[in-house]
C-alpha cells in the first residue's frame, strides 16, 4: 500500500496548481471580456417627456390654439451627444431643435403644438423624434385631442358634361371626415328621364376643408337631345348639395354630312341660275344684231 505523500510534498503541489489555477481564471476573465458587448457614444440617452411618470404626450385645444409642453433628453453615457428633434403627424415647433447633452446630464427642451386652424374635432396621433450623429433614433407619442363642435357640410361644385362622362368635384365645407354618397339623375326634351342612378358611396374619404375632381360615365347617353343633369350628393349628419348643367347632344357626323349635302345642292342651284341668267343676258344682244340688220 503506498505511503502518503510528506508535508513539504504537499505544500509543492499546491503551489504548483495555483499557478494553473489563475491562469484558468485569467483567460476565462479574457474571454468574458472579449464577447461582452461594447457601448457606443451613440448608445446611453433616451428620451421621454418631462415630469416622469407619463408614458407619452397629451394635448388638448381647439383649432387655432397653441399647446405647450417638455421634452426631456438624459445623456447616461459617459460622452457628449448632440440630438435633432422633430415632429411627426403634428405640428410641432422645438424651442431647440438641436441640443447637446453632456455625459451624465438631463436636457429639458419646451416645444409646442399648433392645433391648424380647420382641424376637425376628434383624436390625432403623432411621434416625437429625436435622433443622434449615428443615426439611432428615439420617439415619444404625442395624443392631440381637437374639440369644437362637429359641423358636417358638404356641396358639388363645377358640374359639367364631357360627351359620355360627366364631371364635378365635391367640397367639404365642414369640420368632420365625410364619407359622400352620389344620386345622378338626367332629364332630356319634355322630361323624358335618360338617367336614374341611387345613391352610392363613393371610394373617397373628404378631410375637412379639402375639394376632390371626380367623373361619372354615361356610355349610353342620347345622340340628339338637350338634357338637364343632376348630382346630389349626401352624407352623414345631414350633409347635402344638389347642383347641375345643361347640356345639348348633336350626332355632328351626321350633321357634317347634310350640310355636305346641302352644300352641294346649293352650288347645283347656282350654277343653273348663273346659266340662266347668262342666257337671259344673250338674248337683248341677238335682238340688237337683228334690229340693227333690219334697219339696213
Amino acid at each position: 500500500m503506498p505511503s502518503a505523500p510528506s508535508a513539504p510534498s504537499a505544500r509543492s503541489a499546491a503551489r504548483s496548481a495555483a499557478p494553473s489555477a489563475a491562469r484558468v481564471l485569467g483567460l476565462a476573465a479574457l474571454t468574458l471580456l472579449a464577447t461582452a458587448p461594447h457601448a457606443s457614444a451613440a448608445e446611453g440617452w433616451s428620451l421621454a417627456p418631462a415630469g416622469g411618470g407619463r408614458p407619452s404626450f397629451y394635448a388638448e385645444g381647439t383649432p387655432g390654439s397653441a399647446l405647450q409642453d417638455t421634452v426631456s433628453v438624459t445623456n447616461s453615457g459617459g460622452h457628449a451627444v448632440t440630438l435633432r428633434l422633430t415632429g411627426r403627424g403634428v405640428p410641432v415647433t422645438f424651442a431647440e431643435p438641436t441640443v447637446r447633452v453632456p455625459a451624465r446630464t438631463r436636457a429639458d427642451v419646451p416645444f409646442t403644438v399648433t392645433v391648424p386652424a380647420g382641424a376637425a374635432p376628434g383624436d390625432r396621433t403623432g411621434t416625437l423624434v429625436a435622433k443622434d450623429a449615428d443615426g439611432r433614433t428615439a420617439s415619444a407619442r404625442v395624443r392631440l385631442r381637437v374639440g369644437g363642435p362637429a359641423l358636417s357640410a358638404l356641396t358639388v361644385e363645377h358640374v359639367a358634361v364631357h360627351g359620355d362622362r360627366i364631371t364635378y368635384e365635391l367640397v367639404n365645407r365642414g369640420t368632420t371626415v365625410l364619407a359622400p354618397k352620389l344620386a345622378v339623375r338626367a332629364h332630356g326634351l319634355f322630361g323624358r328621364v335618360l338617367l336614374d342612378r341611387a345613391a352610392r358611396t363613393l371610394p373617397v374619404r373628404l378631410a375637412p376643408g379639402t375639394r376632390t375632381a371626380l367623373s361619372e360615365p354615361w356610355p349610353g347617353h342620347p345622340a340628339l337631345d338637350a338634357v338637364d343633369v343632376r348630382l346630389t350628393a349626401t352624407a352623414a349628419d345631414g350633409a347635402h348639395d344638389t347642383a347641375g348643367t345643361e347640356a345639348r347632344f348633336v350626332p355632328w357626323g351626321a350633321v357634317a354630312g347634310v350640310a355636305g349635302a346641302l352644300a352641294a345642292g346649293a352650288a347645283v342651284t347656282v350654277v343653273r341660275l348663273r346659266g340662266r341668267r347668262a342666257g337671259q343676258a344673250a338674248e337683248p344682244v341677238s335682238m340688237d344684231v337683228e334690229l340693227t340688220g333690219a334697219a339696213r
